[in-house]
């Protein structure tokens, strides 16, 4: 789905900070559920690579017309704000904006009609009018043939099950939201693979749309765009958009990981193969690498997904309840008057013993906003259990309940594949979270290695720069360069009485 990786607490600077070898530099759009933002990268191939953020903004979504958009307007106005002062900054410095890569959350599209006008605001992964349509799409296509083909993680929001909600969509397409903003800033309509591969209508051994599937469900065969692998030009500039930015009419726009998480896990400084990843942030995804995707029954059951990644690699994966449940709870909290800062609620949480109680952090309960405190404790009770009325109780059944999560979602992502993995990489904002990383280490019983904060727009300006002819190699080596000169910091496991 998504990780959500674009967040206000990273800094501005990650990587190597010396000078690179070239005056290239490479703008990364990186939007993730709850805020986004628009950065420099600059890649020097000896010593890694400095990213600067340009321009933040907030993202999240509105009531219209009775459900739950994305203020997409709002979205790429900010976008222009950004690419404009990357353009400022860059002639400042006497720099070249080589390209521009976007990556954002998955699953949710935009419909453009052929005169290329968005028909209306993108609906939310969070709306509930897709749960209607899981039923209806099951009976054409049942689960287990869907599986099969796509290797999708069953999740009501998918992209399918929102286009079986649409009505009269001829003549239309569906963009994905990355596709979407490329297309706004070139007129190129594409969709790229490795959020392709999020929809419920690609086939993962292909690596192909089902058009089978699109049949069944009566879309046209042309609902989406053609494919697009990462690393492959999309196209350049429209001159409007040069106007309003300033940037140069030949800046490239390159097709990245444009789903967030596989431009995160491109990033993930890992040796060998033997690792697994916990891509941190709204979301947890939490899974390992694979050279092909694992099709089985038991998979399916388990309710994993295989996910397209960088260079071809299957990102094996499951969703985990995120810190979407902290962030909601702190907003519910300041809006009663209550204003401790978060490392000060994690120490107290922190202090509190082992053993607490503990909620499934992806019941779909947990999905919409609002409440969430009292949500959390509700299903506390529901389990037989109290939850202390105090936030840093809360905080902890938070912590708990994610690192026993990726515990056992990780004892099945072994036991599923085969592989046995010895260390846990934790990239995104999750992995500022000191509590939870230690947590994990000790729910796993494996070391955790935490870092880089800023994975996702690190995987999103590596994968421009070996476009660009920058870096050169396969992912390993983009993988080195990713960890150079970022700082990583090491959690070894402690005794647990209940250790997952």
């Amino acid at each position: 789905m998504t990780n959500g990786t674009a967040t206000d607490t990273a800094p501005a600077h990650a990587g190597a900070v010396s000078s690179p070898q070239t005056n290239q530099v490479f703008v990364a759009i990186d939007i993730g559920a709850s805020s986004g933002r628009v950065m420099l990268g600059r890649v020097s191939p000896t010593s890694g690579v400095a990213l600067e953020t340009i321009h933040r903004f907030p993202n999240g979504v509105i009531e219209l017309d009775g459900g739950l958009h994305w203020d997409f307007d709002a979205l790429f106005a900010e976008v222009l704000k950004g690419l404009a002062t990357a353009a400022s900054v860059a002639a400042g410095s006497g720099e070249r904006i080589a390209s521009i890569g976007i990556d954002t959350w998955a699953v949710d599209y935009g419909l453009v009609n052929d005169a290329g006008e968005l028909t209306a605001q993108p609906y939310s992964y969070r709306d509930e009018r897709s749960r209607a349509a899981v039923e209806r799409v099951h009976a054409v296509i049942p689960p287990e043939k869907l599986y099969a083909t796509t290797g999708l993680q069953y999740l009501q929001f998918n992209t399918l099950y929102q286009l079986a909600t649409e009505k009269d969509v001829d003549g239309l397409q569906a963009l994905l939201i990355p596709d979407l903003i490329a297309f706004l800033l070139t007129g190129e309509r594409r969709t790229e693979a490795t959020n392709a591969s999020t929809t419920g209508l690609f086939d993962a051994v292909a690596g192909q749309w089902a058009l089978g599937f699109l049949d069944a469900l009566g879309l046209p065969r042309d609902i989406f765009p053609p494919l697009i692998q990462p690393g492959e030009t999309i196209g350049t500039l429209l001159p409007a958009i040069v106007e309003r930015t300033g940037l140069s009419a030949d800046t490239k726009v390159v097709a990245v990981g444009s789903h967030d998480t596989a431009s995160a896990v491109a990033a993930v400084p890992a040796e060998g193969q033997d690792f697994a990843y916990i891509s941190s942030g709204t979301w947890s995804l939490v899974g390992v690498e694979l050279p092909s995707p694992v099709l089985s029954e038991a998979s399916r059951q388990a309710n994993f997904t295989n996910e397209r990644g960088v260079d071809g690699t299957i990102r094996y994966l499951r969703n985990v309840g995120g810190l979407w449940l902290l962030s909601e709870c702190q907003r519910s909290w300041a809006a009663q008057g209550f204003s401790q800062s978060l490392p000060a609620l994690l120490d107290s949480a922190a202090a509190l013993p082992q053993d607490g109680p503990q909620i499934n952090a992806d019941d779909p309960a947990f999905t919409a906003p609002d409440n969430m405190p009292d949500r959390i404790r509700a299903a506390v009770r529901h389990n037989g259990d109290v939850l202390p009325d105090r936030p840093a109780a809360v905080v902890r059944c938070i912590m708990d309940s994610l690192a026993a999560g990726y515990a056992r979602t990780l004892a099945d992502a072994e036991r599923l594949t085969g592989r046995n993995t010895t260390v846990v990489h934790i990239v995104g904002g999750g992995s500022q979270n000191r509590l939870l990383c230690q947590l994990t280490a000790n729910a796993t019983g494996k070391p955790v290695i935490a870092g880089p904060v800023e994975a996702t727009a690190l995987g999103n300006v590596l994968v421009q720069a070996r476009a660009g002819g920058v870096v050169e190699g396969d992912l390993a080596e983009v993988r080195s360069l990713a960890a150079s000169g970022v700082a990583l910091e090491k959690y070894q496991p402690a005794l647990m009485s209940n250790p997952v």
